[in-house]
């Protein structure tokens, strides 16, 4: 699909000067202006997107009369400080963020919904699923992410098309480990989501716009149950380990150890260097359903007490959201591009193509207020369970009754 940008600043209707803050943080517009005609926009951006921005915001100048100050920040510290400043009039007009934020963000009232108009339709669904509140289309996403099955092509030439599978290449390739995906000493849910996800286990249920339903808390349901004895069946075979941390998976895999480790894109160029001919695979089901791990998207947003949201509006649907912009992006990032074109552009590359067409089929990463509950008892028990600490069905409830307890 090619973008069909539409709606450019009318004449006359915004003029821009870009200028560049590196440090510190500004105050949001102060222009009483409801129509995109004058005033300023106050941009917060991570280190590395600030580049980028700056070439945006200069295009964006000779179109209009909106100054455009770009704050550089510590995108760690970014979802923090945009909560606390921007009720009191201090914050940014737009800011960078990751999807997940969106639960926070809405709920503490400090961001406004987007308008994509014709353009929602150039992005990815599942990035403008996303970006997405209850219905409401809350950011422009400029990239997607997610874990996939990375395979070393000369211990195993073809594709799993099942777990079973992919422990039986494993097996015959001979190697120390049939494949290999971090757990750790207190699990890690993130990478193991997508086995989850393969018996019909999501973390909540979703409404009929896709949006997740928090008082449908299916990880405790039958499928959830299953997956838990699938943990205790593995841990025990020792197909999966809470020994193996990201670091010793990333080391072993990258010194031949295993023909498959379940990651992202920010493994594969280690991988690369060490002469591993990588290729870039869906994850195998465990359960019989697709295997889906989560997948996150990033963009920007625009606070809810900016004095020119309209001129914040046009700036991210019309350049942030442009095909150049987010080309630039991924390559400075390696993040797949949300928006299609872009996304077709890079895939020229295998390992892109790769990861963007699992983070395609993968689901948003829950960003309700109510995910934050889950975090704290579902690696704990998953790990409990792979260990053999105790019955897996009485864990796993367990767990849920805790995370339905602490959500009320």
């Amino acid at each position: 699909m090619m973008v069909n940008k539409k709606g450019l600043l009318a004449a006359g209707a915004v003029a821009v000067a870009a200028s560049l803050a590196l440090a510190g943080c500004s105050g949001g517009s102060t222009s009483d202006d409801s129509k995109a005609g004058s005033g300023a926009l106050t941009v917060w951006v991570d280190a590395d997107r600030a580049a980028v921005l700056k070439d945006a915001a200069a295009a964006f100048t000779k179109e209009s009369g909106v100054t455009v100050k770009l704050v550089q920040k510590d995108f760690a510290k970014i979802q923090e400080e945009f909560i606390a400043q921007v009720p009191t009039d201090k914050g940014p007009d737009v800011t960078i963020a990751a999807h997940d934020w969106l639960g926070n963000f809405v709920s503490n009232g400090v961001v406004q919904p987007v308008e994509l108009g014709d353009t929602a339709g150039d992005f990815q669904q599942v990035a403008v699923t996303a970006m997405s509140v209850e219905g409401k289309t809350y950011g422009v996403p400029y990239s997607v992410e997610s874990v996939a099955l990375l395979r070393n092509t000369a211990l195993a030439p073809s594709a799993p098309a099942t777990y079973d599978d992919m422990i039986a290449a494993g097996t015959a390739a001979g190697t120390e480990f049939p494949f290999l995906v971090q757990v750790g000493p207190e699990s890690d849910p993130y990478h193991l989501y997508p086995f989850q996800t393969s018996f019909g286990a999501p973390v909540f249920g979703t409404n009929a716009d896709g949006s997740y339903n928090a008082e449908d808390l299916s990880i405790g349901n039958a499928g959830g149950e299953a997956y838990a004895a699938w943990l205790a069946k593995e841990g025990a075979a020792g197909h999966l380990s809470v020994n193996v941390t990201s670091d010793i998976a990333k080391e072993k895999f990258n010194a031949g150890a295993s023909p498959f480790l379940i990651t992202g894109p920010w493994n594969v160029p280690d991988a690369q260097k060490a002469g591993i001919d990588v290729a870039i695979d869906p994850i195998p089901s465990a359960g019989g359903s697709p295997a889906q791990p989560f997948v996150g998207v990033q963009g920007f947003v625009v606070s809810a007490k900016s004095k020119n949201a309209l001129a914040a509006n046009e700036f991210l649907v019309n350049y942030i959201g442009s095909d150049k912009v987010q080309t630039e992006l991924y390559e400075i990032g390696g993040r797949a591009p949300a928006l299609t074109s872009a996304f077709e552009g890079a895939s020229s590359d295998p390992i892109t193509a790769g990861f963007g067409a699992v983070a395609a089929e993968a689901v948003p990463m829950p960003s309700i207020p109510q995910m934050g509950k889950v975090w704290q008892f579902w690696g704990v028990t998953e790990a409990a369970i792979i260990t053999g600490a105790g019955d897996s069905t009485a864990l796993w409830q367990k767990m849920t009754a805790d995370i339905q307890s602490a959500i009320k």
